[in-house]
């Protein structure tokens, strides 16, 4: 659980955040206060302030950095060079932070402390990489970058919009998923991923919202597909890596969206919905999982069940 720090007009309006209590790296407390207008409008045992404990497997608070961040996901990314199919979402409301979190900051190219974890994934894989040459180990490294607006998949790499983008599997075992026309470009340089990010940006269906000045109203899914070989044991592995920067969930009331906006909110809802029924279901271990009641979990589907690895 990452908590953002207060921002912008925020800051005028109060000098810090009241109602949420870190008590350590692990748990945080939220207090749900009663104001005193409220209180004689509400029957007695309703007015008392309410406080309500959240455990998590880490908690970073407002001060922590994006380093701080990345180290506790750095192990995932040594799992998908070993193999694993590995998934990592960004996960809450509009205006939380997951694009800052997922991407980094406005200057990711002039100030690396900005990096979000998708460049700082890519970063320690070349590390990793120079590493495992001694031990007689190659790498090829291909990425795409698609948004998934109201249940549509768009490619944003490209400004082609003629194309046709559809989930299919590469093979009759149903083992393997590609999307059809999706452009997949080999990566041979950290470099090359802060011009995707710009590119991506570009290309990803933003708009304004009540609650968010730049809220993104697509999932995007940055999908690196690291294939390896050993050429001294001729040992192959096969791992992916997905880091999902989800649509923000959004009260359409607080968030003001009409027309398109509104069609939009309720696109990212429902598939929000469905991501947590998946989950639910593969927690429960059910016989059937409902992958494909969206496009964000049929797409991710060897991602999620199995014995890949998700954090959120």
């Amino acid at each position: 659980c990452r908590m953002r720090p207060l921002l912008g007009e925020e800051k005028e309006a109060i000098d810090e955040v009241r109602h949420v209590n870190i008590q350590s790296e692990k748990n945080l407390e939220l207090i749900k206060t009663v104001d005193g207008a409220a209180n004689e409008s509400i029957a007695g045992g309703l007015n008392k302030n309410m406080k309500y404990d959240f455990e998590f497997d880490r908690v970073f608070g407002p001060n922590s950095s994006q380093g701080d961040v990345f180290s506790e996901i750095s192990q995932l990314v040594q799992s998908a060079l070993d193999g694993y199919n590995v998934c990592v979402f960004a996960y809450g409301q509009t205006g939380s932070g997951k694009t800052f979190t997922m991407e980094g900051g406005p200057g990711i190219e002039d100030d690396e402390s900005q990096c979000g974890m998708i460049p700082r994934t890519i970063r320690q894989i070349f590390e990793v990489q120079k590493k495992l040459k001694e031990k007689n180990w190659e790498y090829k490294l291909q990425a795409s970058f698609l948004e998934i607006y109201n249940e549509e998949i768009r490619d944003l790499l490209t400004t082609d919009n003629t194309l046709k983008y559809d989930i299919k599997m590469s093979d009759s075992k149903g083992t393997d998923i590609h999307v059809t026309n999706l452009k997949v470009e080999e990566v041979t340089s950290e470099g090359q991923i802060s011009s995707m990010i710009r590119r991506a940006r570009k290309n990803r269906a933003q708009a304004k919202t009540l609650c968010n000045e730049r809220s993104s109203r697509s999932h995007s899914v940055f999908m690196l597909r690291i294939e390896g070989f050993n050429t001294a044991t001729t040992e192959t592995c096969c791992g992916t890596l997905n880091l999902v920067d989800l649509a923000g969930s959004e009260r359409v009331k607080d968030s003001g969206s009409e027309g398109m906006r509104l069609t939009e909110a309720q696109a990212i809802n429902k598939s929000l919905s469905n991501l947590g029924n998946v989950i639910m279901a593969l927690a429960q271990k059910n016989s059937h999982v409902p992958y494909r009641n969206s496009k964000l979990t049929h797409l991710l589907q060897n991602c999620l069940g199995g014995n890949s690895k998700t954090l959120m």
